[in-house]
């Protein structure tokens, strides 16, 4: 593997992002979820057949974005009565919600566990079921340049709304406790959660090597994809840039992580050169509530593995007040 050179230590720990919010970030995400909220409507549960039998499985579709449809699935431990904590988690980049017996992890741990579909995606390394079916004109292969010159017509508009209207959706499935709800995902999934921890009342936040995070400071320092998608799409579109930044800037998880006020854990691997560790760390510094920041030394965008799942679930136990089963 090789290892992508970022800021060195100390300086790491130092670092803070330049972003420049656009002066109407407020105003952008009001309006926007507020019209996708005008869309009401409450989740649809279909029993999903399994040869599970310690969990019982639904495939959910809640209202999205502009009211689209989005696919889930919803997972609780068998024959447990009673409301119960409920974990929202988003997939990243590339990924769909896979097949019901998938992710059974939160679950397995004897928490509710709503797993959202990710639009226009889900043929990368899991299989997803929600198309995104508005046209944005040009792109670089991949979503991350959808509708970019434009904040309202951006992919990640659409796909952090559809985050939003998923905690909204885990409120309303049976047997939850809407009072105790996290979100949590890895790389793109936990830049969904911060913008969901941001903009959704939520009681914690777990965000894995977040993607989409000091946007502008990893195009220009990483040439792996999703970022380099953006510099694809710059090397073409030459006077585009300006326009560009403008579009990432509503979306940055740094802005967004400012509005956070919910416990949340973040962690960086410092041998990343998917998501250069520098964006984690001015993501983690940035957000505004109690929050902790796990560092994987020796590894990659694979992040802590099992050991950061078991921390993980440890987190969202004790910040929500119930303990795995």
């Amino acid at each position: 593997m090789s290892v992508f050179q970022d800021l060195p230590e100390p300086a790491l720990w130092e670092h803070a992002s330049a972003l420049a919010e656009p002066a109407d970030l407020d105003a952008f995400w009001a309006r926007t979820l507020a019209e996708s909220r005008a869309h009401d409507a409450p989740p649809a549960l279909v029993p999903e057949p399994t040869p599970l039998t310690t969990l019982d499985v639904w495939d959910v579709t809640f209202p999205g974005f502009g009211g689209d449809p989005v696919r889930a699935w919803y997972r609780r431990p068998a024959g447990v009565e009673g409301p119960l904590p409920v974990v929202v988690q988003y997939v990243g980049y590339g990924g769909g919600r896979g097949a019901p017996t998938e992710n059974l992890l939160w679950a397995s741990a004897g928490f509710a566990h709503l797993q959202m579909d990710t639009r226009g995606q889900g043929s990368g390394w899991s299989r997803g079921d929600t198309p995104d079916p508005w046209g944005t004109g040009p792109q670089a292969p991949g979503v991350m340049t959808r509708g970019i010159e434009d904040p309202g017509t951006y992919y990640y508009r659409r796909l952090l709304t559809d985050a939003v209207r998923a905690v909204d959706a885990a409120r309303a499935l049976p047997g939850v406790d809407p009072d105790r709800v996290a979100v949590v995902g890895g790389s793109q999934g936990a830049a969904m959660a911060i913008a969901a921890g941001a903009l959704a009342d939520v009681a914690a936040v777990v965000a894995d090597v977040p993607f989409l995070c000091d946007v502008a400071r990893a195009v220009g320092i990483t040439d792996s994809k999703p970022y380099a998608e953006v510099v694809e799409y710059l090397a073409v579109h030459r006077g585009a840039e300006e326009r560009v930044l403008r579009t990432l800037s509503y979306v940055d998880g740094v802005g967004l992580a400012r509005r956070g006020r919910a416990p949340a854990r973040f962690s960086v691997a410092l041998m990343d050169v998917v998501v250069p560790p520098s964006t984690v760390v001015a993501a983690h510094r940035a957000w505004g509530g109690p929050k902790e920041l796990r560092v994987w030394r020796y590894n990659g965008h694979e992040s802590g593995g099992p050991e950061q799942d078991r921390e993980a679930v440890a987190f969202v136990a004790r910040e929500l007040g119930a303990a795995p089963h």
